[in-house]
Protein backbone atom coordinates (compact mmCIF):
# COMPACT_ATOMS: atom_id res chain seq x y z
CA UNK A 1 0.00 0.00 0.00
CA UNK A 2 1.53 3.03 -1.21
CA UNK A 3 0.74 6.57 1.30
CA UNK A 4 0.26 10.05 -0.51
CA UNK A 5 3.53 12.36 0.18
CA UNK A 6 3.08 13.71 4.06
CA UNK A 7 2.60 17.25 4.95
CA UNK A 8 4.42 16.49 8.16
CA UNK A 9 7.52 18.29 8.69
CA UNK A 10 7.98 16.13 12.20
CA UNK A 11 7.51 12.69 10.61
CA UNK A 12 7.40 11.00 14.34
CA UNK A 13 3.73 9.87 13.57
CA UNK A 14 4.39 8.56 9.80
CA UNK A 15 7.68 7.09 10.95
CA UNK A 16 5.93 5.07 14.13
CA UNK A 17 2.85 3.91 12.05
CA UNK A 18 3.31 -0.26 11.99
CA UNK A 19 4.70 -2.27 8.64
CA UNK A 20 1.89 -1.37 6.54
CA UNK A 21 1.88 -5.98 5.92
CA UNK A 22 0.41 -5.65 9.80
CA UNK A 23 -2.29 -3.35 8.28
CA UNK A 24 -6.07 -4.83 8.45
CA UNK A 25 -6.89 -5.07 4.80
CA UNK A 26 -9.45 -1.57 4.21
CA UNK A 27 -11.98 -1.90 1.53
CA UNK A 28 -13.52 1.40 0.55
CA UNK A 29 -16.50 0.02 -1.16
CA UNK A 30 -19.08 3.13 -0.98
CA UNK A 31 -18.62 5.74 -3.85
CA UNK A 32 -18.70 8.54 -0.80
CA UNK A 33 -15.26 7.19 0.75
CA UNK A 34 -13.31 8.21 -2.06
CA UNK A 35 -11.26 10.68 -0.96
CA UNK A 36 -9.06 13.14 -2.80
CA UNK A 37 -4.90 12.32 -1.60
CA UNK A 38 -5.20 15.65 0.07
CA UNK A 39 -7.43 16.02 2.68
CA UNK A 40 -7.52 18.23 5.74
CA UNK A 41 -10.58 17.10 7.77
CA UNK A 42 -11.00 19.71 9.76
CA UNK A 43 -11.46 21.82 6.68
CA UNK A 44 -13.50 19.64 5.44
CA UNK A 45 -15.54 19.88 8.33
CA UNK A 46 -15.55 23.25 9.08
CA UNK A 47 -14.82 25.57 6.45
CA UNK A 48 -16.38 23.14 3.56
CA UNK A 49 -19.22 23.47 5.55
CA UNK A 50 -19.46 27.25 5.65
CA UNK A 51 -19.11 27.26 1.92
CA UNK A 52 -22.06 25.27 1.58
CA UNK A 53 -24.29 26.42 4.21
CA UNK A 54 -22.82 29.97 5.51
CA UNK A 55 -21.45 30.92 8.48
CA UNK A 56 -24.21 32.15 10.66
CA UNK A 57 -26.02 28.65 11.60
CA UNK A 58 -25.87 27.77 15.08
CA UNK A 59 -22.72 25.37 15.45
CA UNK A 60 -21.96 24.96 19.35
CA UNK A 61 -24.35 25.48 22.12
CA UNK A 62 -22.97 25.83 25.89
CA UNK A 63 -24.26 27.52 29.36
CA UNK A 64 -20.63 29.28 28.98
CA UNK A 65 -21.53 30.83 25.42
CA UNK A 66 -22.75 29.86 21.73
CA UNK A 67 -20.81 29.99 18.62
CA UNK A 68 -21.95 30.02 15.34
CA UNK A 69 -20.02 28.05 12.59
CA UNK A 70 -18.38 31.61 11.14
CA UNK A 71 -17.26 32.13 14.99
CA UNK A 72 -16.03 28.71 15.79
CA UNK A 73 -13.55 29.17 12.37
CA UNK A 74 -12.77 32.51 13.43
CA UNK A 75 -11.32 31.15 16.80
CA UNK A 76 -9.70 28.29 15.47
CA UNK A 77 -8.09 30.13 12.82
CA UNK A 78 -6.60 32.66 15.28
CA UNK A 79 -5.81 30.00 17.84
CA UNK A 80 -3.97 28.05 14.68
CA UNK A 81 -2.16 31.28 14.02
CA UNK A 82 -0.78 31.25 17.90
CA UNK A 83 0.41 27.68 17.28
CA UNK A 84 1.74 28.42 14.24
CA UNK A 85 3.80 32.17 14.61
CA UNK A 86 3.96 32.31 18.09
CA UNK A 87 4.62 28.41 19.23
CA UNK A 88 6.48 27.24 16.63
CA UNK A 89 4.38 24.50 15.96
CA UNK A 90 4.89 22.55 12.82
CA UNK A 91 2.88 19.84 10.64
CA UNK A 92 3.24 16.74 12.53
CA UNK A 93 4.17 17.79 16.19
CA UNK A 94 1.74 16.41 18.71
CA UNK A 95 -0.62 18.61 20.35
CA UNK A 96 -1.85 17.20 24.08
CA UNK A 97 -5.74 18.92 24.57
CA UNK A 98 -6.79 18.59 28.30
CA UNK A 99 -10.15 20.02 29.10
CA UNK A 100 -14.37 19.21 29.57
CA UNK A 101 -16.48 19.43 26.63
CA UNK A 102 -16.30 22.71 26.17
CA UNK A 103 -16.35 25.49 22.51
CA UNK A 104 -12.90 26.13 23.47
CA UNK A 105 -11.79 22.88 23.27
CA UNK A 106 -13.05 22.32 19.68
CA UNK A 107 -11.74 25.43 18.42
CA UNK A 108 -8.14 24.14 19.90
CA UNK A 109 -8.94 20.83 18.42
CA UNK A 110 -10.27 21.92 15.20
CA UNK A 111 -6.63 24.61 15.30
CA UNK A 112 -4.06 21.39 15.78
CA UNK A 113 -5.45 19.69 13.03
CA UNK A 114 -5.49 23.02 10.77
CA UNK A 115 -2.21 23.49 11.74
CA UNK A 116 -1.45 20.17 9.78
CA UNK A 117 -0.22 18.65 13.55
CA UNK A 118 -1.77 15.91 15.81
CA UNK A 119 -4.39 16.22 18.27
CA UNK A 120 -4.11 14.05 21.22
CA UNK A 121 -6.94 14.78 23.09
CA UNK A 122 -7.09 13.42 26.61
CA UNK A 123 -9.95 12.32 29.25
CA UNK A 124 -10.23 15.47 31.64
CA UNK A 125 -10.45 12.62 34.79
CA UNK A 126 -6.88 11.00 34.15
CA UNK A 127 -4.56 11.87 36.42
CA UNK A 128 -0.56 13.24 36.82
CA UNK A 129 0.73 9.51 36.28
CA UNK A 130 -1.53 8.72 33.64
CA UNK A 131 -0.69 11.79 31.62
CA UNK A 132 3.00 11.02 32.25
CA UNK A 133 2.45 8.14 30.52
CA UNK A 134 0.54 8.89 27.39
CA UNK A 135 3.08 12.21 26.82
CA UNK A 136 6.25 9.59 27.09
CA UNK A 137 4.36 7.54 24.28
CA UNK A 138 3.00 10.03 21.90
CA UNK A 139 6.22 12.26 22.56
CA UNK A 140 4.01 15.12 23.08
CA UNK A 141 5.97 18.53 21.32
CA UNK A 142 2.94 21.15 23.20
CA UNK A 143 -0.51 20.97 25.54
CA UNK A 144 -3.34 23.01 25.70
CA UNK A 145 -5.26 22.70 28.88
CA UNK A 146 -8.48 24.12 30.13
CA UNK A 147 -6.88 26.42 33.01
CA UNK A 148 -9.48 24.44 35.62
CA UNK A 149 -7.49 21.35 34.71
CA UNK A 150 -3.62 22.21 34.48
CA UNK A 151 -2.45 21.23 38.00
CA UNK A 152 -1.87 17.29 36.93
CA UNK A 153 -0.59 18.76 33.64
CA UNK A 154 1.63 20.64 35.17
CA UNK A 155 3.15 18.02 37.82
CA UNK A 156 3.38 15.69 34.96
CA UNK A 157 5.57 17.44 32.63
CA UNK A 158 4.76 15.92 28.95
CA UNK A 159 5.82 19.29 27.60
CA UNK A 160 5.25 22.78 27.48
CA UNK A 161 1.73 23.73 28.63
CA UNK A 162 -0.28 26.76 27.42
CA UNK A 163 -3.72 27.49 29.21
CA UNK A 164 -7.24 28.61 27.15
CA UNK A 165 -6.59 31.56 28.65
CA UNK A 166 -3.40 32.14 27.93
CA UNK A 167 -4.85 31.43 24.53
CA UNK A 168 -7.51 33.62 24.54
CA UNK A 169 -5.25 36.66 25.13
CA UNK A 170 -2.50 35.86 22.65
CA UNK A 171 -5.16 34.90 19.84
CA UNK A 172 -6.76 39.02 20.15
CA UNK A 173 -4.61 40.12 18.28
CA UNK A 174 -4.13 37.04 15.66
CA UNK A 175 -5.93 36.89 12.18
CA UNK A 176 -9.17 35.42 12.14
CA UNK A 177 -7.96 33.96 8.40
CA UNK A 178 -5.45 30.82 8.51
CA UNK A 179 -3.49 29.05 5.82
CA UNK A 180 -4.70 25.80 6.23
CA UNK A 181 -1.71 23.11 5.78
CA UNK A 182 -2.55 21.08 2.52
CA UNK A 183 -2.24 17.50 4.28
CA UNK A 184 -2.68 13.99 2.90
CA UNK A 185 -5.39 11.99 3.32
CA UNK A 186 -3.34 9.28 4.74
CA UNK A 187 -1.52 12.02 7.24
CA UNK A 188 -2.03 10.91 10.48
CA UNK A 189 -4.59 13.74 12.86
CA UNK A 190 -5.25 12.01 15.67
CA UNK A 191 -3.85 10.00 18.34
CA UNK A 192 -6.43 8.49 20.55
CA UNK A 193 -5.80 6.13 23.67
CA UNK A 194 -6.98 3.15 24.88
CA UNK A 195 -6.88 0.51 28.14
CA UNK A 196 -5.21 -2.51 26.84
CA UNK A 197 -5.27 -5.71 29.48
CA UNK A 198 -1.00 -5.39 30.10
CA UNK A 199 -2.21 -1.98 31.83
CA UNK A 200 -0.09 0.31 29.69
CA UNK A 201 -2.50 2.20 27.18
CA UNK A 202 -1.97 2.35 23.41
CA UNK A 203 -1.81 5.05 20.67
CA UNK A 204 -4.79 4.67 18.13
CA UNK A 205 -3.57 6.44 15.05
CA UNK A 206 -6.10 7.54 12.57
CA UNK A 207 -5.86 9.68 9.52
CA UNK A 208 -7.47 12.62 8.18
CA UNK A 209 -9.53 10.22 5.79
CA UNK A 210 -10.47 7.82 8.53
CA UNK A 211 -12.17 10.91 10.66
CA UNK A 212 -14.40 11.63 7.47
CA UNK A 213 -14.93 7.96 7.12
CA UNK A 214 -16.69 7.68 10.12
CA UNK A 215 -19.42 10.36 9.17
CA UNK A 216 -19.71 8.82 5.66
CA UNK A 217 -20.60 5.51 7.29
CA UNK A 218 -21.98 5.49 10.76
CA UNK A 219 -23.36 8.69 10.52
CA UNK A 220 -24.60 8.92 6.89
CA UNK A 221 -25.93 5.84 6.79
CA UNK A 222 -27.53 4.90 10.00
CA UNK A 223 -27.77 8.04 12.27
CA UNK A 224 -29.53 9.70 8.85
CA UNK A 225 -28.57 13.24 10.10
CA UNK A 226 -29.92 16.88 8.59
CA UNK A 227 -28.37 20.16 9.11
CA UNK A 228 -31.53 21.07 11.33
CA UNK A 229 -30.62 18.58 14.11
CA UNK A 230 -29.40 19.79 17.64
CA UNK A 231 -27.12 17.23 18.98
CA UNK A 232 -26.07 15.96 22.60
CA UNK A 233 -24.35 13.59 24.67
CA UNK A 234 -22.65 12.55 27.69
CA UNK A 235 -19.23 11.16 26.57
CA UNK A 236 -16.11 13.14 27.34
CA UNK A 237 -14.34 14.71 23.64
CA UNK A 238 -11.31 12.46 24.21
CA UNK A 239 -13.43 9.10 23.61
CA UNK A 240 -13.75 9.03 20.02
CA UNK A 241 -17.50 7.99 20.66
CA UNK A 242 -18.17 11.31 21.81
CA UNK A 243 -15.78 12.66 19.10
CA UNK A 244 -17.62 11.97 16.64
CA UNK A 245 -21.42 12.01 18.11
CA UNK A 246 -20.39 16.04 19.36
CA UNK A 247 -17.98 17.18 16.81
CA UNK A 248 -17.73 15.16 13.65
CA UNK A 249 -20.90 14.05 13.09
CA UNK A 250 -23.29 17.19 13.24
CA UNK A 251 -20.26 19.39 11.78
CA UNK A 252 -20.42 17.19 8.56
CA UNK A 253 -23.51 18.13 8.21
CA UNK A 254 -24.13 21.48 9.58
CA UNK A 255 -25.91 20.87 12.73
CA UNK A 256 -25.61 22.16 16.18
CA UNK A 257 -24.01 20.34 18.97
CA UNK A 258 -24.63 21.09 23.04
CA UNK A 259 -21.84 21.30 24.89
CA UNK A 260 -21.91 20.13 28.47
CA UNK A 261 -19.31 20.02 30.85
CA UNK A 262 -20.66 17.67 32.74
CA UNK A 263 -22.95 15.30 31.28
CA UNK A 264 -24.41 13.41 34.41
CA UNK A 265 -27.71 12.21 33.70
CA UNK A 266 -29.06 14.51 35.95
CA UNK A 267 -27.69 17.85 34.20
CA UNK A 268 -28.49 15.97 30.73
CA UNK A 269 -31.93 15.75 30.86
CA UNK A 270 -32.98 19.31 31.40
CA UNK A 271 -30.80 20.07 29.34
CA UNK A 272 -31.88 18.11 26.40
CA UNK A 273 -35.38 19.29 26.88
CA UNK A 274 -34.37 23.35 27.10
CA UNK A 275 -32.29 23.06 24.00
CA UNK A 276 -34.85 20.93 22.15
CA UNK A 277 -32.21 18.35 21.39
CA UNK A 278 -33.00 15.82 18.58
CA UNK A 279 -29.72 13.71 18.52
CA UNK A 280 -28.32 12.23 21.53
CA UNK A 281 -25.35 9.69 22.31
CA UNK A 282 -25.05 8.33 25.90
CA UNK A 283 -24.02 4.89 27.67
CA UNK A 284 -27.07 2.32 28.62
CA UNK A 285 -26.03 3.76 32.65
CA UNK A 286 -27.30 6.78 31.61
CA UNK A 287 -30.45 6.06 29.60
CA UNK A 288 -31.19 3.34 32.94
CA UNK A 289 -30.51 6.32 35.60
CA UNK A 290 -32.56 9.05 33.06
CA UNK A 291 -35.74 6.60 33.12
CA UNK A 292 -35.43 6.96 36.95
CA UNK A 293 -36.04 10.58 36.52
CA UNK A 294 -39.64 12.10 36.63
CA UNK A 295 -41.65 13.10 33.64
CA UNK A 296 -38.47 11.60 31.46
CA UNK A 297 -41.85 10.50 28.79
CA UNK A 298 -43.01 14.26 28.77
CA UNK A 299 -39.84 15.97 28.72
CA UNK A 300 -38.10 15.25 25.34
CA UNK A 301 -40.74 15.55 22.87
CA UNK A 302 -37.91 17.11 20.60
CA UNK A 303 -36.03 13.58 20.24
CA UNK A 304 -35.98 11.38 16.79
CA UNK A 305 -32.71 9.61 17.35
CA UNK A 306 -31.01 7.96 20.63
CA UNK A 307 -27.63 6.07 20.13
CA UNK A 308 -26.40 4.34 22.94
CA UNK A 309 -22.60 2.33 22.76
CA UNK A 310 -19.63 2.18 25.21
CA UNK A 311 -20.82 -0.97 26.69
CA UNK A 312 -23.44 -4.02 26.25
CA UNK A 313 -27.30 -2.59 25.79
CA UNK A 314 -29.48 -4.22 27.88
CA UNK A 315 -32.87 -5.27 26.25
CA UNK A 316 -34.72 -4.34 29.16
CA UNK A 317 -33.38 -0.79 28.60
CA UNK A 318 -34.51 -0.83 25.35
CA UNK A 319 -37.81 -1.71 26.03
CA UNK A 320 -38.03 0.68 29.29
CA UNK A 321 -36.61 3.97 26.98
CA UNK A 322 -38.77 3.26 23.85
CA UNK A 323 -41.83 3.30 25.99
CA UNK A 324 -41.08 6.10 28.37
CA UNK A 325 -40.24 8.38 25.11
CA UNK A 326 -40.88 6.89 22.18
CA UNK A 327 -37.56 6.52 20.31
CA UNK A 328 -36.14 2.99 19.69
CA UNK A 329 -32.07 3.08 20.96
CA UNK A 330 -29.99 2.77 18.00
CA UNK A 331 -27.34 0.21 19.75
CA UNK A 332 -23.84 0.41 18.70
CA UNK A 333 -20.37 -1.31 19.02
CA UNK A 334 -17.61 0.58 18.52
CA UNK A 335 -13.65 0.29 19.24
CA UNK A 336 -11.06 3.17 19.65
CA UNK A 337 -9.09 0.90 17.48
CA UNK A 338 -11.96 1.11 14.64
CA UNK A 339 -12.34 5.12 15.29
CA UNK A 340 -16.36 4.78 15.88
CA UNK A 341 -19.41 2.04 15.44
CA UNK A 342 -19.32 0.05 12.73
CA UNK A 343 -22.43 -2.66 13.77
CA UNK A 344 -25.12 -0.69 14.56
CA UNK A 345 -28.94 -0.61 13.37
CA UNK A 346 -31.31 1.66 13.45
CA UNK A 347 -35.35 2.28 12.73
CA UNK A 348 -37.39 -0.61 11.36
CA UNK A 349 -34.08 -2.85 11.03
CA UNK A 350 -33.37 -2.54 15.12
CA UNK A 351 -33.92 -5.78 16.60
CA UNK A 352 -33.73 -5.18 20.10
CA UNK A 353 -30.88 -6.95 22.20
CA UNK A 354 -28.93 -7.62 19.17
CA UNK A 355 -26.22 -4.91 18.80
CA UNK A 356 -27.33 -4.83 14.62
CA UNK A 357 -25.62 -5.41 11.30
CA UNK A 358 -22.31 -4.09 9.66
CA UNK A 359 -22.77 -0.63 9.65
CA UNK A 360 -22.08 -0.01 5.44
CA UNK A 361 -18.63 -0.36 4.39
CA UNK A 362 -17.78 -2.52 6.73
CA UNK A 363 -17.86 -6.02 7.09
CA UNK A 364 -17.80 -8.52 9.99
CA UNK A 365 -17.85 -12.31 10.87
CA UNK A 366 -17.59 -14.80 13.71
CA UNK A 367 -13.79 -16.67 14.08
CA UNK A 368 -12.61 -19.12 15.73
CA UNK A 369 -9.13 -18.92 17.50
CA UNK A 370 -7.11 -19.59 14.44
CA UNK A 371 -9.32 -17.12 12.45
CA UNK A 372 -11.47 -19.57 10.41
CA UNK A 373 -15.40 -18.18 10.17
CA UNK A 374 -17.64 -20.06 12.13
CA UNK A 375 -21.52 -21.11 11.22
CA UNK A 376 -24.34 -18.96 12.36
CA UNK A 377 -25.37 -19.02 15.87
CA UNK A 378 -21.92 -20.13 17.14
CA UNK A 379 -20.04 -18.25 19.58
CA UNK A 380 -16.77 -16.63 18.95
CA UNK A 381 -14.67 -13.78 18.37
CA UNK A 382 -15.85 -10.66 16.53
CA UNK A 383 -13.81 -9.77 13.43
CA UNK A 384 -14.34 -6.86 11.34
CA UNK A 385 -12.48 -5.00 8.54
CA UNK A 386 -13.65 -1.73 6.85
CA UNK A 387 -12.57 1.81 6.30
CA UNK A 388 -10.96 2.31 9.06
CA UNK A 389 -8.65 0.22 11.76
CA UNK A 390 -6.29 -1.02 14.04
CA UNK A 391 -2.76 0.82 13.79
CA UNK A 392 -1.09 0.83 16.96
CA UNK A 393 1.80 3.54 17.59
CA UNK A 394 4.69 1.40 17.66
CA UNK A 395 3.15 -1.26 19.95
CA UNK A 396 3.63 -4.96 19.63
CA UNK A 397 -0.08 -5.86 20.15
CA UNK A 398 -0.49 -4.55 16.71
CA UNK A 399 -0.41 -8.23 15.97
CA UNK A 400 -2.69 -9.29 18.58
CA UNK A 401 -5.33 -6.99 17.83
CA UNK A 402 -5.16 -7.65 13.31
CA UNK A 403 -5.23 -10.77 12.33
CA UNK A 404 -5.17 -12.15 8.52
CA UNK A 405 -6.50 -8.59 7.35
CA UNK A 406 -9.27 -8.29 10.45
CA UNK A 407 -9.73 -6.31 13.55
CA UNK A 408 -10.18 -8.62 16.71
CA UNK A 409 -11.85 -6.51 18.57
CA UNK A 410 -11.97 -8.62 21.70
CA UNK A 411 -15.41 -9.65 21.72
CA UNK A 412 -17.46 -12.65 22.29
CA UNK A 413 -20.41 -13.11 19.50
CA UNK A 414 -23.32 -15.10 17.41
CA UNK A 415 -23.95 -13.70 14.56
CA UNK A 416 -27.83 -15.32 13.57
CA UNK A 417 -28.91 -16.15 10.16
CA UNK A 418 -30.61 -12.98 9.02
CA UNK A 419 -27.19 -11.38 10.25
CA UNK A 420 -27.51 -9.83 13.48
CA UNK A 421 -24.80 -9.54 16.06
CA UNK A 422 -25.40 -11.00 19.06
CA UNK A 423 -23.22 -9.73 21.95
CA UNK A 424 -22.09 -12.27 24.51
CA UNK A 425 -18.95 -11.31 26.27
CA UNK A 426 -15.42 -9.82 26.57
CA UNK A 427 -13.00 -12.09 25.34
CA UNK A 428 -9.84 -10.74 27.32
CA UNK A 429 -10.33 -9.27 30.68
CA UNK A 430 -11.05 -5.48 30.04
CA UNK A 431 -13.68 -4.43 32.52
CA UNK A 432 -16.67 -2.05 30.75
CA UNK A 433 -18.18 0.12 33.75
CA UNK A 434 -20.52 2.96 32.99
CA UNK A 435 -19.16 3.02 29.07
CA UNK A 436 -15.88 3.39 30.04
CA UNK A 437 -12.72 1.03 29.29
CA UNK A 438 -10.92 -0.02 32.18
CA UNK A 439 -7.84 -2.23 32.64
CA UNK A 440 -7.71 -4.29 34.99
CA UNK A 441 -4.07 -4.61 35.28
CA UNK A 442 -3.82 -1.37 35.76
CA UNK A 443 -6.00 -0.89 38.97
CA UNK A 444 -3.77 -3.54 40.27
CA UNK A 445 -0.18 -1.49 39.90
CA UNK A 446 -2.19 1.15 41.85
CA UNK A 447 -3.01 -0.61 44.58
CA UNK A 448 0.13 -2.74 44.24
CA UNK A 449 1.86 0.42 45.35
CA UNK A 450 -0.03 0.80 48.99
CA UNK A 451 2.73 -0.72 51.30
CA UNK A 452 0.39 -3.46 53.09
CA UNK A 453 -0.69 -4.89 49.62
CA UNK A 454 1.40 -8.38 48.31
CA UNK A 455 -0.83 -9.22 45.89
CA UNK A 456 -3.94 -8.21 44.05
CA UNK A 457 -6.10 -8.64 40.76
CA UNK A 458 -9.34 -6.96 40.10
CA UNK A 459 -12.19 -7.87 37.75
CA UNK A 460 -15.30 -7.17 36.55
CA UNK A 461 -18.83 -7.98 38.37
CA UNK A 462 -22.26 -7.17 36.88
CA UNK A 463 -23.90 -4.19 38.52
CA UNK A 464 -27.10 -3.31 37.69
CA UNK A 465 -26.45 0.42 36.97
CA UNK A 466 -22.91 0.42 35.60
CA UNK A 467 -23.46 -3.20 33.67
CA UNK A 468 -20.19 -3.84 35.62
CA UNK A 469 -18.24 -2.53 38.39
CA UNK A 470 -14.72 -2.90 39.57
CA UNK A 471 -13.66 -5.15 42.49
CA UNK A 472 -10.25 -6.19 44.14
CA UNK A 473 -8.90 -8.82 45.32
CA UNK A 474 -6.60 -8.45 47.70
CA UNK A 475 -3.69 -10.28 49.51
CA UNK A 476 -2.56 -8.69 52.62
CA UNK A 477 1.51 -8.45 53.20
CA UNK A 478 2.79 -10.92 55.66
CA UNK A 479 2.75 -8.95 59.41
CA UNK A 480 0.78 -6.17 58.49
CA UNK A 481 -2.84 -5.33 59.09
CA UNK A 482 -5.34 -5.37 56.64
CA UNK A 483 -6.58 -1.99 55.49
CA UNK A 484 -9.82 -0.54 55.62
CA UNK A 485 -11.46 -0.78 52.13
CA UNK A 486 -12.19 2.73 51.65
CA UNK A 487 -8.24 3.12 52.55
CA UNK A 488 -7.59 1.09 49.29
CA UNK A 489 -10.16 2.70 47.44
CA UNK A 490 -9.22 6.54 47.81
CA UNK A 491 -5.67 5.30 47.61
CA UNK A 492 -6.14 4.37 43.80
CA UNK A 493 -8.48 7.67 43.50
CA UNK A 494 -5.51 9.73 44.39
CA UNK A 495 -3.47 8.03 41.46
CA UNK A 496 -5.78 7.27 38.79
CA UNK A 497 -8.88 8.52 37.06
CA UNK A 498 -12.12 8.45 39.64
CA UNK A 499 -13.97 5.85 36.84
CA UNK A 500 -11.24 2.98 37.67
CA UNK A 501 -11.28 3.01 41.07
CA UNK A 502 -12.69 -0.17 42.60
CA UNK A 503 -15.80 -0.28 44.15
CA UNK A 504 -15.61 -2.98 46.01
CA UNK A 505 -12.79 -4.66 47.94
CA UNK A 506 -12.35 -8.17 49.37
CA UNK A 507 -9.37 -9.75 51.15
CA UNK A 508 -8.47 -13.15 50.68
CA UNK A 509 -5.76 -15.59 51.76
CA UNK A 510 -4.16 -16.48 48.34
CA UNK A 511 -5.54 -15.29 44.95
CA UNK A 512 -6.78 -18.87 42.26
CA UNK A 513 -3.92 -19.56 40.19
CA UNK A 514 -3.17 -22.30 37.69
CA UNK A 515 -0.28 -24.85 37.48
CA UNK A 516 2.07 -22.46 35.95
CA UNK A 517 1.23 -19.83 38.05
CA UNK A 518 -1.35 -17.36 36.11
CA UNK A 519 -3.81 -16.08 38.41
CA UNK A 520 -7.93 -17.54 37.55
CA UNK A 521 -9.43 -14.21 36.90
CA UNK A 522 -12.72 -16.32 35.39
CA UNK A 523 -12.78 -17.79 38.80
CA UNK A 524 -13.13 -14.79 40.71
CA UNK A 525 -15.13 -12.85 38.43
Amino acid sequence: MSMTPSAHVDTFARDNLPPVEQWPLMPYDLPELGYPDRLNCAVALLDATIARLGPDRPCIISPRENWTYGELLANANRVANVLVNDLGVVPGNRVLLRGPNNAYLVACWFAVLKAGAVAVTTMPLLKENELRTIGDIAKVDLSLVDDRFAADLLSADVSAVHTFEELRDRATTSSPLFADVDTAADDVALLAFTSGTTGRPKATMHFHRDVMANADTFSRHILKPTADDVFAGSPPLGFTFGLGMEVVFPMHVGAATLLLEKGTPDLLLPALAEHKVTVMATAPTAYRAMLTQSEVDVKLPSLRRCVSAGEPLPEPTWHDWRSATGVSLIDGIGATEMLHIFISAADTDIRPGSTGRPVPGFTAQIVDDDGDALPDGELGRLAVRGPTGCRYLADDRQTEYVKNGWNLTGDVYARDEDGYYWYHSRSDDMIISAGYNISGAEVEWVLLSHPDVAECAVVGIPDAERTMTVKAYVVVRAGAEAPAPDDLINHCRDRIAVYKRPREVEFVEALPRTSTGKVQRFRLR
